[in-house]
């Protein structure tokens, strides 16, 4: 008897057992970080701001002085970004500009559009300010002796200027997953090689290739493309025993079905193990995983649509956990449905989807495995459980492509 298809999430579970971070790490200018994984946390060596800081272009002043509107002061100095001020003299006020330390004494800034210069180096204030008014305060920001960032970050710009803010020109971050990419099949043909008319029957263009290499790439892997590998055990074989030996992942599309012409699980077999096979997820039941010398092994199925989303739902956390990165899971949204699918499959379901006009979600009117057009047109699926169907105007758990391919 056929063993019952793993669960999605339990078959995940499983593959992040298995991502031990990586061995190894780089350390690499902040300015080249974006996209890397933090190796250790990023703890401030000083406060953020250093001392607290003018937030507007105005005037420093005393609240003490400013019983009504109206007062006039006189100008007692004036404090440009990167300058410090004196102490404010009591009954003056300070010119001072947007990041100028507030002088010893002052207690609000008043913005320069509520005050009126005056000849004679004399202002007026036309509002009475409150308590700390347009003042940054020093830490307010960032406290010394806090950790700004966690390993196991994945750095974004913003990120990036954070660690700059805190004086760190370089960072430690985790190495590089190396992942060997090749297809499987006699049909598949390199788009350039063979112009369109000129194309045997049933061959096709080979698209997998170039989706999963972008995809590698934005995970920050260093990829090596071994192209396509014909439909023949012997060269299977010699395929995965040669990337086996120098990468963290050898990564498959096709050949992972149960058709005589599908070499994948067998040569795995022959040259290491396999742990998992197929998926009680539509579509991409045909997933698998195991080891291949040193390397894990990961085999997608070959339908481009599949392919896409097992590398999307399994792939990719798997990947990130090897670099350490901790939270993992992609943000889903709930939404409305603005259609129906009175069809209830035994597998979770992943529906390609897009917002409509409406703020709805739209459905692509064909969800077959082979139709990529689905994922260029759509902008994230539904994700749909087992034995559920759906009816326009049902709530349902929706997750952007935005999360999924970051």
């Amino acid at each position: 008897m056929r063993a019952p298809l793993k669960p999605l999430d339990e078959a995940l579970a499983e593959l992040l057992a298995q991502a031990a971070p990586l061995p190894g790490s780089d350390t690499v200018a902040t300015f080249d970080a974006d996209g890397r994984v933090l190796l250790h946390d990023a703890v401030s060596p000083l406060q953020v701001p250093p001392q607290d800081n003018s937030s507007m272009d105005g005037y420093a002043v005393r609240r003490a002085d400013i019983a009504a509107a109206g007062v006039e002061l006189p100008v007692s100095q004036r404090i440009a970004a990167g300058a410090s001020g004196g102490p404010l003299v009591p009954g003056t006020a300070a010119r001072i500009f947007t990041g100028a330390p507030v002088p010893e004494g002052a207690d609000a800034i008043v913005m320069q559009e509520d005050c009126e210069a005056l000849e004679g180096e004399r202002v007026r204030v036309n509002t009475v300010p409150a308590p700390g008014q347009w003042i940054r305060r020093s830490g307010e920001d960032i406290t010394r002796g806090s950790t700004v960032l966690a390993a196991g970050t994945r750095l974004t710009p913003a990120e990036l200027g954070l660690a700059a803010s805190i004086g760190l020109a370089q960072l430690a971050v985790a190495r590089r997953p190396r992942v060997a990419l090749f297809s499987t099949g006699d049909e598949l043909v390199m788009p350039g090689e063979v112009p369109p008319d000129q194309m045997k029957p049933g061959a096709i263009y080979n698209s997998n290739r170039f989706f999963l290499r972008a995809m590698l790439l934005r995970l920050g892997c260093e990829v090596s493309d071994y192209g396509i590998v014909p439909d023949r055990r012997d060269a299977t074989v010699a395929a995965l025993r040669d990337a086996g030996g120098a990468h963290d992942l050898i990564l498959t599309s096709g050949g992972v079905s149960v058709g005589e012409e599908d070499h994948i699980k067998p040569a795995v077999e022959s040259l290491g193990r396999l742990d998992l096979w197929q998926i009680a997820m539509k579509p991409g039941k045909p997933f698998a995983y195991g080891r291949v010398g040193g390397a894990h092994f990961m085999g997608l199925p070959g339908n481009p649509v599949s392919s896409f989303l097992t590398f999307a739902l399994l792939v990719r956390p798997f990947l990130l956990r090897l670099q350490g990165v901790r939270d993992l899971a992609p943000r889903a949204l709930s939404a409305t449905a603005h259609f129906d699918w009175p069809r209830a499959d035994k597998r979770r379901e992943f529906l390609r989807v897009r917002q409509g006009a409406a703020g709805g979600l739209e459905l692509f009117a064909n969800q077959s495995s082979g139709v990529l057009t689905s994922a260029a047109w759509g902008d994230g699926v539904v994700d749909n459980p087992a034995g559920q169907t759906i009816a326009r105007g049902d709530t349902v758990r929706y997750i952007p492509f935005a999360e999924l391919l970051s």
